[in-house]
């Protein structure tokens, strides 16, 4: 019996570990940038339900044009997650600008 629980723990941990995500959202549909201009860790706690983060990306671009933003949850972001079952939940945001 433990033996199952502990195999069922430990599955559970890869499928969550292994769960990153990444949204985008892309201005002009333009892929410029590759590398990202601005990138920080965000703080969010209990999962980030309810809470939010603001950036303002045309600072971070200045006169350039922003290319895309991207917010992801890393593996080191999504183990730090699991570690505190939820409680600290970070999330990285990256800013790219066009090389104008």
């Amino acid at each position: 019996m433990a033996q199952k629980l502990i195999i069922l723990t430990s599955l559970a941990a890869v499928f969550t570990l292994s769960a990153c995500s990444t949204q985008r959202i892309y201005m002009k549909n333009d892929m410029t940038g590759t590398m990202p201009s601005y990138e920080k860790s965000q703080t969010f706690f209990i999962y980030g339900i309810g809470q939010t983060q603001d950036l303002n990306a045309g600072e971070v671009c200045g006169k350039k044009s922003i290319s895309r933003i991207e917010t992801n949850q890393t593996f080191v972001d999504g183990l730090l997650s699991v570690i505190t079952f939820g409680i600290y939940t970070p999330r990285t945001v990256s800013v790219f600008c066009k090389k104008d």
